[in-house]
């Protein structure tokens, strides 16, 4: 099924002359929005990351599909709401065969693919014990390699932030490079420098070959164990901040190799976090914000978002209007110039955004985790926190934490968005039957 669409949605000629945009999608894992320079942290200092907020794009409402890791990867690399295809959580279910993925489309286009992190969207063994499923959930074997990716380093699970491989208490993992190969070397210190280690060799030759690059670098900073080393630690005395130091120094490395490499001006570097902080009491940090990881207030789901494209966006800005990680997709293929198929997508292109285009979203966003609920429009947001509880409704842009509750006051904006909500959940359900993959 899956070549059968890839051959549908793909035969035919490229239809723009202009090169095609390479793409790096950076990911870290339980940053919260607070939890950058440039977002206002009270101590932690993100020199590179804020230099990318102000040289590129930066998307104050930029928000995870999902308030838990492996169903915000999933929306990255299908466009999808993670409703449609059963990755409710995080370790349930798997990427399906069924769903066409980003890397299989830009590589059917001639793009080198890699995967460099946390993967966490099926096991990557079938005969090792590994992670938490990895070698007694044969149904969820779902490795990146036959999910696109012609280079592996990818783990399934968390591993700690510094000496990732060492004293793992809890669900024992390693980097896997391809079926049945773990990575041996180079495995010590911080985690972060370990899986950019490999990420910039594979850009280096995909330069040098002059191919179109898609890299996903989905670091595990700062998700537990939270652990810290060397001169990052000596310098915070702080784990957390320590190893989130050490993650904006890999992101300034990256910057300079596609700089020195001179790839960096057609070079999509799209950086975010795929949830919110872990604590509500840190020490992870939401800012202003309401809740945490899990939660599908704002402090669960909105987090860092920034773009830096030279070539594309050749001043430093800020985009108040809301976008997801579900935009991703729709996004980079509309500027290689690639049409998706017909299957639904929660996502849209950001490019009338990117160029100026345009000043808002046009489409709501829609979110459901467990027995919570959100739709979110340009402005309003309504939000059910619990299976039998009521609909509660704010205004973002007056009220960014969620403090005044304006259901009772605005009863036609709860009908109206709820029945836009409920039609959307009734179209995620009939993917998640299969109606799409027919």
């Amino acid at each position: 099924m899956r070549a059968i669409l890839s051959v549908l949605l793909l035969a035919g000629p490229l239809p723009q002359a202009a090169p095609l945009p390479n793409v790096i999608l950076c990911m870290a894992d339980d940053q919260g929005w607070g939890d950058t320079g440039y977002n206002g942290h009270p101590s932690l200092k993100t020199p590179h990351l804020d230099a990318m907020s102000r040289e590129g794009l930066r998307f104050d409402r930029w928000y995870a599909a999902a308030p838990v890791c492996s169903p915000t990867r999933g929306s990255c690399l299908t466009g999808r709401h993670p409703y449609r295809y059963g990755v409710f959580s995080a370790n349930v279910g798997h990427l399906k065969k069924e769903e066409l993925s980003l890397a299989e489309i830009l590589k059917s286009r001639g793009y080198a693919t890699g995967h460099f992190g946390k993967w966490h969207l099926g096991t990557l063994s079938r005969d090792q014990k590994d992670g938490r499923r990895g070698g007694k959930a044969e149904a969820h074997y779902a490795p990146p390699w036959e999910s696109g990716f012609d280079v592996s380093f990818s783990t399934e699970v968390q591993v700690p932030t510094w000496d990732p491989m060492r004293d793992q208490a809890v669900s024992p993992t390693r980097y896997w490079e391809g079926p049945g190969k773990a990575a041996s070397e180079n495995l010590e210190g911080d985690d972060s420098r370990v899986i950019m280690d490999r990420a910039i060799p594979f850009i280096r030759e995909a330069a040098a070959r002059k191919r179109p690059f898609f890299a996903v670098v989905w670091f595990h900073t700062p998700h537990e164990p939270v652990r810290g080393g060397g001169e990052f630690l000596a310098a915070w005395k702080d784990p957390y901040l320590a190893c989130l130091s050490a993650l904006d120094v890999q992101m300034g490395r990256l910057r300079k190799e596609l700089a020195d490499l001179g790839v960096a001006g057609n070079t999509m570097l799209w950086y975010a976090s795929d949830n919110g902080p872990e604590h509500a009491a840190g020490p992870g940090s939401a800012g202003p914000l309401r809740g945490r990881k899990r939660s599908l207030y704002e402090g669960g789901i909105r987090t860092p978002g920034i773009l830096v494209w030279p070539d594309r966006v050749k001043e430093g800005r800020s985009i108040p209007v809301p976008c997801v990680t579900s935009d991703y997709l729709p996004t980079v293929l509309d500027a290689a110039g690639i049409a998706p198929d017909a299957r639904p997508l929660d996502g849209i292109s950001l490019l009338p955004l990117i160029d100026g285009k345009a000043a808002a979203r046009g489409r709501p966003i829609g979110f459901e985790s467990g027995e919570q609920l959100a739709w979110m429009e340009e402005r309003l947001k309504l939000v059910r926190p619990g299976k039998g509880r009521p609909f509660e409704l704010y205004d973002l842009a007056d009220d960014p934490s969620e403090s005044k509750d304006l259901a009772a006051s605005r009863p036609e904006d709860v009908a109206r968005m709820s029945r836009d909500l409920e039609t959307w959940r009734a179209s995620c359900a009939a993917s998640l039957k299969g109606a799409d993959y027919r």
